[in-house]
């Protein structure tokens, strides 16, 4: 019996830590920007969610492209010619959005070392914590039914 139980735990335990590693993502990536051409990345977001873009840019003589991001909502931020960028923001509309890079005026390819990370968040707490609160109050309330059924009743 007491085996059962702790197959049980270890099962719940497994299950409640492999849920909680795919709650935020981060990525990173390199690809080329042709010369005279452009490249798009798109994420998928939802509102609330935290997300960070950053990148690099290398070339052989001029380290720069220009970079747009596209919203779903059909607004396009230009953030211009850009060599080092580091970008923070809060999705206000779920949908995706589209970075792209654009190496239209230049002669030569472009390289580029892209990393974004998304944190979902969930009633205003990141997805992480707030699913870490649930889990502590349900192992409270576990134990709370365990000791009254526990108890002798007279």
């Amino acid at each position: 019996m007491v085996f059962h139980r702790r197959c049980i735990m270890l099962f719940l335990v497994i299950l409640v830590a492999s849920f909680l590693f795919c709650t935020a993502s981060a990525t990173t990536t390199q690809f080329v920007v042709h010369a005279g051409g452009e490249t798009s990345r798109t994420l998928n977001l939802a509102v609330e969610d935290h997300v960070l873009i950053d990148f690099s840019v290398i070339g052989q003589s001029v380290h720069t492209l220009r970079f747009y991001l596209a919203c779903p909502n059909g607004t396009v931020r230009d953030f211009g010619e850009t060599a080092d960028f580091n970008y923070p923001f809060v999705c206000v509309d779920a949908g995706n959005y589209t970075m792209k890079f654009s190496n239209l005026n230049s002669v030569e390819d472009k390289l580029v070392t892209l990393n974004y990370e998304i944190e979902h968040y969930l009633f205003g707490l990141p997805q992480m914590l707030f699913l870490a609160v649930v889990i502590a109050v349900l192992c409270v309330a576990a134990v709370a039914v365990f000791i009254l059924m526990g108890r002798p009743h007279y």
